[in-house]
């Protein structure tokens, strides 16, 4: 997808569309290709296991096969369950919500009209050489939710624009989103240009008849003619700016113009032509650098990390910084390693620095984006997820934590939307390090992390919104959807690894 795994390594790995069993939860890491997954651990094999047996239990008696059953809110509550089984009890989920549909579709309609806007999104454009993404797709004719294109055989690029659809506002409660990208040196391998990602903002807010996407303007400090390119994205009317430290991700071998944050002389120019144009909101691709990948690209470690941060949250205090993913390095490999981090130290790499910024530069406008941070951690060792949980809002607060869910590399958001509800952080751990419960998923910590803060961020008056998100085609086309019974995917786009090796 990206090139950063070498062709050995993919001929190792496996299309995650390939898996035998579309469980609700993913019961193994699935890798972007920004890192290589490691094999499905002990825990996650165990947790496959109950959750399948709980299919081959209560789907049956509703008359359901275990996809079917998969689809299901009870399906969706039966693997928080087995997680609760396997891993302890950080789940609210009960056997009895995984056992009665009327129960468990009785809480998922009680909470399918929370504003949450997921600020972290991704589809490919249509003539895209990236193929890895494309290839792992099911070579599907028709999307199977519009009955407007049932009839049409469809391209690569109308699944994918299409399925993003799907996925994001059908097949989960996301309300308003936003669309992103990557750069690269090779033009063609952006994942979309600033053009695109503001035609795929208007198309689908016309669809909508309301506005439902957002979209970022990607800048690269230091590239030849980069301020030109800046100007022209800005002439978009973006919602946003994001860049990427490390210059090209999706070519490391090739980036030539990894840059800093606080750089005065280069990244400087381009805040104020932000501020200018009336950008206050911008987005940093860290973390996502383990191990693994600084032995392969160590020149470009110093530029993953949050060391340049501070410093410029302190000098533009009229700029908001949102850092993505939080600046998680540990992704992939055995999720024990942060754990035992965390147990040692009380620290987990970078996201803990990040945390601290606020209090050691004086500043409020660093804010952490949850991203892959929570989508890997979830589902490798939910105990380091909720550990992240609570350095972030130890240390940013609350108020500066906000929703991002990487989709669709991850598949529909949904499930990544459901364990955030479900998640607490364990009592232990909360008198051990300070930090403070979740709490429900409509309490004051959620409700602010799925959609206040980024309303605040992007100025959105959560009531006129609701309203008008209530009354568009979007809203009608999901009503139908979920009458009609909704029938997700439960598909995750990315690689992963069939390896018997586990960690127990």
């Amino acid at each position: 997808m990206t090139g950063l795994l070498s062709d050995h390594e993919l001929s190792q790995l496996t299309p995650a569309e390939l898996c035998p069993h579309r469980t609700p939860v993913p019961t193994q890491n699935v890798s972007s290709d920004e890192f290589y997954p490691a094999p499905q651990n002990g825990m996650q094999r165990a947790v496959e296991a109950r959750l399948l047996a709980k299919a081959d239990e209560l789907g049956p008696k509703r008359g359901l096969d275990r996809r079917r059953f998969f689809q299901t809110a009870s399906g969706m509550a039966a693997a928080f369950v087995a997680m609760n089984e396997v891993y302890g009890g950080l789940f609210d989920a009960s056997p009895a919500e995984a056992a009665t549909p009327e129960q468990a579709r009785a809480r998922a309609d009680g909470l399918k009209d929370q504003f949450i806007m997921d600020m972290h999104t991704h589809f490919l454009r249509d003539d895209t050489r990236l193929t890895g993404f494309v290839a792992m797709r099911e070579a599907v004719g028709r999307s199977g939710w519009n009955k407007a294109l049932a009839d049409k055989p469809q391209t690569i690029a109308d699944l994918k624009f299409e399925n993003y659809k799907k996925e994001v506002f059908l097949d989960s409660d996301t309300k308003i989103a936003l669309i992103s990208s990557a750069p690269s040196e090779i033009p063609q391998d952006w994942f979309l240009t600033n053009q695109q990602m503001a035609d795929a903002r208007s198309r689908v807010n016309k669809e909508a008849g309301a506005r439902r996407l957002f979209a970022h303007c990607i800048f690269t400090p230091g590239r030849p003619g980069w301020l030109d390119e800046l100007d022209a994205g800005l002439a978009l009317k973006p919602e946003s700016c994001k860049g990427y430290t490390v210059g090209d991700n999706t070519h490391k071998e090739l980036s030539k113009y990894p840059w800093v944050m606080d750089d005065e002389k280069i990244t400087y120019k381009g805040y104020e032509k932000m501020v200018k144009a009336g950008i206050k909101n911008v987005c940093v691709h860290k973390g996502l650098f383990p191990p693994s990948t600084e032995r392969a690209f160590p020149n470009l470690v110093g530029y993953a990390d949050v060391s340049d941060v501070g410093k410029a949250a302190k000098d533009w205090p009229q700029l908001n910084f949102i850092i993505y993913h939080s600046a998680y390095r540990h992704v992939g490999g055995d999720p024990a390693v942060a754990l035992a981090e965390f147990e040692k130290t009380g620290r987990i790499a970078w996201t803990s620095d990040l945390a601290d910024i606020p209090e050691k530069f004086g500043v409020n406008n660093v804010y952490g984006d949850l991203g892959q941070i929570f989508a890997t951690t979830l589902v490798a060792q939910p105990k380091v997820c909720a550990a992240l949980m609570g350095i972030l809002l130890r240390g940013l607060g609350p108020e500066r934590v906000t929703w991002g869910s990487d989709a669709l590399w991850t598949g529909s958001p949904q499930w990544q939307i459901e364990g955030l509800r479900r998640l607490e952080i364990p009592e232990d751990m909360r008198k051990a390090h300070g930090f403070k419960p979740l709490g429900p998923a409509r309490g004051a910590v959620k409700t602010a992390i799925f959609g206040d803060n980024n309303a605040r961020l992007y100025n959105i008056n959560q009531k006129r919104a609701g309203l008008e998100l209530q009354g568009d085609r979007f809203a009608a086309l999901k009503d139908a959807y979920d009458k009609a019974g909704p029938r997700p995917s439960n598909l995750r786009y990315g690689y992963v690894n069939l390896a018997p090796k586990s960690f127990a």
